[in-house]
């Protein structure tokens, strides 16, 4: 699984890699959609409040995100580190992505599935965004998770309408405290 040598990351690897990489692109994977579906007890929050996460869900849609391309050599260290990073739930998925100006490639993208331990199901944005809203774990406050995510997101032109709506309302919570 770790042989490839692109890595696609749609969510806080997009604003915060880890990794030493040769090569960063803007990207697009279709099939799938952003969804704050995914509780987070080990980095966004804690387990008696977990927060809320991305992960990708099937979808006629397509989601915009950056591949990091690195040396063939340091595959196996990139993806050990990930894998801790990209645990509770997550697991490295085989994609085909879209380099912006530039052919389609197969990348690995961690991807936690419906029905993990750490699914948080189809939650309204109102529920999720109360969640957002209080949610500290060891890599910081939900709040910050979200909203940078959001300002990579404008950053990159994309104006995904989940994450655009969530940041909306913890703004609105946010001014109202």
């Amino acid at each position: 699984m770790h042989d490839l040598e692109w890595l696609f990351g749609y969510g806080s690897v997009i604003y915060r890699p880890s990794f030493p990489f040769v090569e960063r692109r803007p990207a697009t994977l279709r099939g799938y959609a952003r969804r704050f579906s995914q509780a987070s007890d080990d980095h966004r929050g804690t387990a008696a409040l977990p927060g809320r996460v991305v992960t990708l869900q099937a979808a006629d849609g397509a989601v915009r995100g950056i591949a990091y391309r690195f040396a063939r050599a340091d595959a196996a260290a990139v993806f050990a580190d990930l894998d801790v990073r990209e645990q509770a739930g997550y697991a490295p998925q085989r994609v085909t992505i879209e380099l912006d100006d530039g052919p389609a490639v197969p990348a690995i993208a961690y991807i936690a599935p419906p029905g993990n331990a750490w699914d948080a199901g189809d939650e309204s944005l109102d529920t999720i965004a109360a969640r957002i809203l209080i949610a500290v774990g060891p890599s910081g406050p939900n709040v910050e998770y979200l909203l940078r995510l959001a300002d990579a997101l404008r950053d990159l032109g994309d104006d995904d309408p989940h994450v655009r709506a969530l940041a909306e309302r913890v703004r609105a919570g946010l001014a109202a405290r």
